[in-house]
């Protein structure tokens, strides 16, 4: 599955698409999605040239039990990525998240890989997150030089994560760096 990554990694560098999954947040989002119980619905929130989508593939194959539903705004992005040899468990969305969340049922993972269900709207990922189920957000790293208002929202984040009390959440310096959280089963 490492071939999948790859291409899907040479897809984003021939687009001039820089905002890719970063290889740390890659492989961890791989790992996390090995651990799925049977029948597992996974969220990829930002498809963009699909490398976050490959590496939760390569995590998951050779099963065929699981879904995977990741939703791209931008349609020629969505485009590229759809270009990759998937799985049928692989269902690409194109349109905008927040619309298409409330109608999606809950995932047992979830990668929130854009400012849509990250940064505007987090409640609706948190709404789609069912019980015991994980949620990862990278891009956590506050950098100096990003405008205000985005390390603002980042920040914003940040503390709905960590303090929400229906959720187990850790920060780490991974990758771009990472809040993962799991909801509490009750």
């Amino acid at each position: 599955m490492e071939d999948l990554v790859r291409r899907a990694t040479e897809r984003a560098e021939r687009a001039g698409f820089a905002y890719s999954c970063d290889p740390g947040v890659g492989r961890l989002l791989a790992v996390l999605a090995a651990g799925l119980p049977a029948r597992a619905r996974v969220l990829e929130i930002g498809t963009g040239t699909g490398v976050g989508t490959a590496w939760l593939v390569s995590g998951l194959t050779p099963r065929t039990d699981v879904t995977v539903t990741t939703i791209e705004y931008d349609a020629a992005r969505a485009g590229l990525a759809r270009q990759g040899e998937w799985p049928g468990f692989v269902e690409f969305r194109t349109g905008d998240a927040l619309a298409m969340l409330p109608g999606l049922r809950t995932f047992d993972l979830i990668f929130a890989d854009s400012p849509a269900g990250k940064h505007e709207r987090l409640d609706l990922t948190l709404g789609a997150l069912g019980p015991g189920g994980t949620l990862l957000v990278d891009d956590m790293t506050a950098d100096p030089a990003w405008p205000a208002e985005f390390r603002e929202r980042q920040e914003g984040v940040r503390r709905t994560l960590l303090a929400d009390p229906a959720l187990a959440a850790v920060e780490l310096a991974h990758g771009s760096g990472i809040i993962l959280a799991t909801r509490r089963a009750t």
